[in-house]
């Protein structure tokens, strides 16, 4: 005859209620967290593989972060840009309409204001630094407020205090873009004909004001065709950049996409099956009534109630 003692029966029921109690919890983690496990240890064979992607995950998300910053840098030096271009154009529309009227009067005036725009665009700023000064990104690379300061530096590379390093980023793995520009490079040739300018207007054959004669005729007809070539040095930059803008956004869309790719491959092994999850909560919460029913009739088949 086999012996069945009491006290196993107890054990193993209560065993089976903890056992169902763990897997219910188990389920309802999932279910409020909607994730295969809340750690590394939870999903077993395929950690490595997880930490694998979450880290590319990782380097992706910063190659985004600083593509994005360069985006905006870069849209703020096309504007920047524009704006020394506009005032290139406008300085030789200002010399334009001279000529055309044969006099000079206001023409220095309307110089002034272009060479103003111009140093604005040379020194214009994003987050704080000047992007056209190189390393030197907390000082104003073009010195001179005036025409007259331009005119009274010693040479018009003295009016510059950029250095050469431009800035560069590096987007991918493989790619480090040069996105930054030089204030010397880019306004140096305008800059040289506004101080032409100045010096004509103050030395001995000037002032620029009333009737225009024949040197100052001559004077201002050579000073139109370099304006011609220093507003295309300002274009041709403005037209690098663009390149750039469209380079930066063809890497962050191709990042985007790997990004999304990658975010499927990681919810593939983390994310849990919520379907799944509730139908296991069910079965757990009829495994812990059972468990528990088991133990209460246990409580009546001892061998004590029996004895008494």
């Amino acid at each position: 005859m086999t012996r069945v003692a009491t006290n196993a029966n107890f054990q193993s029921a209560l065993l089976d209620l903890q056992r169902a109690q763990a897997r219910g919890q188990d389920a309802q983690t999932r279910i409020s967290t909607q994730k295969v496990a809340t750690d590394l240890k939870g999903f077993g064979r395929g950690a490595e593989t997880l930490t694998a992607l979450r880290s590319m995950d990782s380097r992706l998300q910063g190659f985004i972060a600083t593509g994005e910053t360069v985006k905006a840098r870069l849209e703020t030096q096309a504007l920047s840009l524009d704006r020394v271009a506009d005032a290139a154009q406008g300085a030789r529309d200002a010399i334009a309409q001279a000529l055309a009227a044969g006099r000079f009067d206001g023409l220095m005036l309307d110089l002034q204001g272009q060479y103003l725009a111009a140093q604005g665009g040379l020194n214009a700023k994003h987050q704080g630094a000047y992007l056209f000064a190189g390393a030197r990104t907390t000082e104003a690379p073009v010195t001179a407020d005036t025409l007259a300061d331009l005119a009274a530096a010693p040479d018009i590379d003295s009016v510059f205090v950029n250095d050469t390093l431009k800035s560069a980023s590096r987007l991918d793995e493989s790619v480090t873009l040069t996105t930054g520009f030089l204030a010397d490079e880019i306004g140096g040739p305008l800059l040289a004909v506004f101080r032409a300018l100045q010096e004509y207007h103050a030395g001995p054959a000037g002032p620029l004001d009333g009737d225009i004669d024949e040197a100052g005729r001559s004077f201002l007809e050579a000073r139109l065709a370099e304006l011609d070539a220093a507003r295309e040095t300002v274009i041709d930059a403005g037209a690098r950049n663009g390149s750039i803008q469209n380079r930066v956004d063809t890497i962050l869309k191709a990042h985007e996409a790997q990004q999304t790719a990658l975010g499927a491959l990681i919810g593939d092994r983390t994310d849990a099956d919520m379907a799944k999850a509730v139908t296991d909560l069910q079965l757990t919460q009829i495994a812990i009534q059972a468990s528990a029913q088991v133990i209460n009739q246990l409580r009546d088949v001892s061998l004590l109630n029996l004895l008494r």
